[in-house]
């Protein structure tokens, strides 16, 4: 799992390296400065000469020309000594920081770039498997919890061992003895912070959870905002979005209650180690067996020490929390399309709209017991109009699915041009089978732009010829900046009609072989309707149309319709056809013309 996300940061990996390597020289300096202190007590202030001290930092003192300095001239000197090597270290820390921040940061958008790339190469199958504000969450607070824990790591991974061990070996080389007392107290308090740990992980499991949940209740309001309001339903999506507030935040109280106890048995560990050093040290100062200035720095070594072992101890809690977005994060990235090109000849090429489904039969999940289409079997030839129609719930927009290979099928095959759909490269396939589905969905920016997602090369020609077979050109140019009016956020400035107007066009911009329409109609008016079944007809002659309709004067016309009932084909056949011997298009047939004469 860790391998498969430091991947991402293969970009910044010198910025990773640079981070460590300025916080070992800032840390070789650290350990240095209070051994200065120690020569400053114990020979500049107390007047001992410098030879009889009895360390190796009077020794390379000596040797750097400091033999003969005493008094205020010692104190003065190892003054500016120490505040050239403060200022140097200053420099690393601050270098540190930068290079940490510099890998930490681009590693987390590689990481969010990498989730956002696999996404869009998910199947509807594998984007059902995920909710929304679930991925939302994942490539939000996981990843920044992520790295977090990795700008944390690239220093702290370095910094406290190295700092514990140059302590340790300092403390020692002045007095075994008071070394021992650090020694107990450590373990346990080590312990303790590891037991916290693994208490915590099952926590914060169960806040990101209730992050998922509290995520998909803000982007279900914001999306229906227009739909609350029309049915005064804001109380009630107040009480829901407080639920969802209060079950995260009491989830989050609930893993941080317990993680915040390492703060309070670090500051216990040190302040107990601390009073007993003192007390020992004191006794074997008044003994003569240890001088003021060693005790000062033996004090701020055990405080480095254990400066250290707390910076593990957040590193532990970073991991902890880390472990879950990690594991969360990975979920997407090693979840497997199950719709790729693995087995597709990248050669072949859609020659024309012909469609045909053997014996097809599907389901949504593997696990499931029913199919939701059973024994599929019909073909369709090149530059046909099909009408598809049933009753909710029928499986009509399943059925049309499988052709792109949005889904692909549990039993049998489906052919375009021929060949077997698993057989094209997506692109091609996509590129060649244009769909406009049930939801018009449209993006923030221009209608040209828009429209450009069915070809980005099209002229302004070409662009208003699709938006006339879609009669969406002369609501377009009333405008005042035409096809440069911006839409706004989901394309609120325009009607649901002129929506699926402008999602029709788009999809006719592509100059598909087949053209299927899932119930994009819905919202255009019968004339409208008609104007756009005419233009279809006559101005792409060689396309395939599949139309999906609820009112029968939408596929009348087209030249064969097929009747779905409960996942199977009840009946295929033209109008009059249809009308003279099945029940199910005869009935909708009169009940619809029944609503024209009321």
């Amino acid at each position: 799992m860790i391998k498969n996300l430091l991947k991402y940061a293969g970009k910044y990996k010198w910025f990773a390296l640079l981070s460590p390597l300025a916080i070992v020289l800032e840390v070789l300096i650290e350990v240095t400065i209070p051994l200065l202190m120690s020569v400053i007590v114990d020979c500049g202030i107390s007047g001992q000469p410098i030879a009889e001290k009895d360390s190796f930092i009077a020794d390379m003192l000596i040797n750097l020309g400091f033999a003969d300095k005493t008094g205020t001239d010692l104190i003065i000197s190892l003054g500016v000594l120490m505040l050239g090597l403060a200022c140097i270290s200053l420099i690393c820390g601050a270098a540190a920081a930068f290079f940490a921040a510099k890998a930490g940061m681009g590693f987390g958008a590689e990481l969010r770039f990498g989730i956002f790339k696999k996404i869009q190469g998910f199947s509807f199958a594998n984007v059902d498997k995920f909710s929304t504000g679930s991925l939302i969450t994942r490539m939000t607070t996981d990843i920044n919890m992520i790295q977090n824990a990795f700008m944390m790591a690239i220093r702290m991974l370095v910094r406290s061992p190295l700092m514990f061990t140059m302590a340790i070996i300092m403390a020692f080389s002045i007095n075994k003895k008071l070394s021992l007392i650090f020694m107990c107290i450590a373990p346990v308090m080590f312990a303790l912070i590891l037991l916290i740990g693994a208490a915590a992980h099952k926590r914060f499991t169960k806040m990101f959870k209730k992050y998922d949940k509290f995520n998909t209740s803000i982007q279900e309001n914001l999306i229906a905002i227009r739909v609350v309001k029309a049915f005064v339903r804001a109380k009630h999506e107040k009480d829901k979005f407080k639920v969802s507030n209060d079950e995260l935040k009491d989830a989050s109280i609930f893993a941080e209650k317990l993680i915040i106890l390492n703060g309070p048995i670090m500051s216990v560990s040190i302040y107990s180690c601390i009073i007993l050093i003192l007390w020992v040290g004191s006794k074997l100062i008044l003994g003569g067996n240890m001088q003021l200035g060693d005790l000062m720095s033996f004090i701020t070594y055990i405080q480095q020490i254990f400066m250290s072992l707390m910076m593990v101890s957040m590193i532990f809690v970073m991991s902890v929390m880390a472990k879950t977005s990690m594991k969360r994060v990975s979920e997407v990235l090693e979840e497997k399309s199950d719709i790729n090109d693995d087995t597709a000849d990248g050669n072949l090429k859609v020659k024309d709209g012909s469609i045909e489904f053997k014996n097809v039969s599907f389901k949504y999940s593997k696990n499931a017991e029913n199919n939701v289409l059973k024994d599929i079997d019909f073909s369709i030839k090149s530059g046909e109009t099909i009408g598809i129609i049933g009753g909710t719930g029928s499986a009509k927009s399943s059925l049309v699915q499988l052709i792109p290979r949005l889904y692909d099928v549990t039993e049998g095959e489906v052919t375009v041009g021929g060949i077997n759909v698993k057989n094209y490269k997506l692109q091609e396939l996509r590129d060649n089978v244009s769909m406009v589905l049930q939801t018009n969905v449209l993006f923030s920016g221009t209608i040209e732009e828009n429209l450009r997602w069915g070809n980005e090369n099209a002229t302004l020609d070409e662009i208003r010829k699709a938006a006339k077979i879609a009669q969406a050109d002369e609501f377009v140019m009333s405008f005042p900046d035409g096809y440069k009016t911006d839409l706004g956020q989901g394309g609120v400035n325009v009607s649901g009609g002129q929506k699926q107007r402008l999602c029709i066009a788009r999809a006719i911009l592509k100059n598909p072989k087949v053209l299927i329409l899932d119930d994009s109609t819905s919202a255009v008016d019968t004339a409208t309707d008609g104007k756009i079944r005419e233009g279809m007809k006559n101005l792409l002659p060689e396309t395939t149309k599949i139309i999906i309709a609820q009112r029968i004067n939408s596929v009348q016309h087209a030249d064969r319709i097929i009747v779905l009932d409960d996942g199977k084909i009840d009946d295929i056949g033209t109008h009059d056809e249809l009308l003279s011997r099945n029940e199910i298009y005869k009935e909708v047939y009169v009940s619809q013309q029944e609503g024209k004469m009321e």
